[in-house]
């Protein structure tokens, strides 16, 4: 029989699914994809994906959704992408990831403001470790750090934690699931790439079968269906349970790494899994969420009233 515990666990583990997607993003792009096209790659991850669920949901936004949609799109998609590529072109090794996982703190901080749930120490601790763990994963010996390549890390994670947030305060219209709002932010998001793809790159590279390939798996399983369980997840649980699964990408790059290309993991490395992991972990732990209970599209804003209140929120 079903319980209230075990739907927020299917919650939990369904939505962790996005950013274990996402870790496998560095192996395909290397892999598979043309060398030195970002844009391309973001455009050809959002855009398609965004078009598919738009046909498949067959909703479109209405009044107030047009600008909220483009809002989320720009935020979760269109700014997020090419920062985030842009930062791993110009850091050295994984500090692109290091900086990116603040993104937890970042989010404690805006949901105290906009949602209205009182940052915890137990919260912000577990930040930091997981930022911590995070950088005894990726972070290698390198170079000066890039000012362009840092703030283009902090930003991202900033972009991709406000989108979090406000993806969470305004909740979803009436009669609008999960999958009609991921396709709006991925198609928005996608026609904000479109145009910089072109204007910075060019015109589009030579595809082989293996980008080809590529970009499928790109545009559908790691885009399509993982941010569709992301934001699926972001409805059903907190903004900050969400975030602190954030942490699982780079360590599942980590891991295809070693799996798949022949990278090693150090005993610091795998030292800096667990604790980033425990993080994830502890992130899910101390919350009563409302993801036991079926709430109908219209209720969104309600349920709001619900997650903030503090007998929900983490102690």
């Amino acid at each position: 029989m079903s319980t209230p515990t075990m739907n927020r666990t299917a919650t939990v583990l369904l939505t962790a699914l996005a950013p274990v997607s996402w870790g496998t993003t560095y192996a395909v792009t290397t892999e598979f994809l043309p060398a030195d096209r970002p844009l391309f790659t973001g455009m050809m991850r959002a855009l398609p994906a965004g078009l598919v669920l738009l046909a498949l949901a067959r909703v479109l936004p209405r009044g107030v959704w047009w600008g909220k949609a483009a809002v989320l799109g720009a935020l979760n998609i269109g700014a997020f992408f090419p920062l985030l590529f842009l930062s791993a072109y110009r850091l050295p090794g994984g500090m692109a990831a290091v900086v990116g996982s603040v993104g937890p703190l970042i989010v404690v901080g805006l949901s105290a403001v906009l949602l209205g749930q009182r940052p915890t120490a137990r919260s912000v601790l577990t930040g930091l470790v997981a930022a911590f763990g995070v950088s005894l994963v990726v972070l290698r010996a390198a170079g000066a750090l890039d000012v362009v390549g840092v703030a283009a890390a902090f930003t991202s994670a900033a972009s991709m934690s406000a989108g979090t947030v406000l993806t969470k305060r305004w909740g979803r219209p009436d009669g609008v699931g999960p999958l009609a709002l991921t396709a709006w932010q991925l198609t928005a998001g996608g026609l904000l790439i479109a145009p910089l793809a072109f204007l910075v790159e060019g015109a589009p590279p030579a595809l082989d079968g293996r980008a080809v390939g590529g970009y499928l798996y790109l545009a559908l399983a790691n885009t399509a269906v993982a941010y569709w369980l992301w934001f699926r997840g972001i409805g059903r649980l907190t903004a900050t349970q969400v975030t602190f699964l954030g942490p699982l990408s780079p360590l599942t790059a980590a891991v295809v790494g070693w799996a798949a290309l022949g990278q090693t993991l150090t005993p610091v490395q795998l030292a800096g899994m667990t604790l980033a992991f425990g993080a994830t972990v502890a992130g899910q732990l101390g919350v009563r969420s409302a993801a036991g209970r079926s709430f109908g599209p219209g209720e969104s804003n309600r349920r709001e009233a619900d997650l903030t209140s503090p007998v929900l929120r983490q102690t």
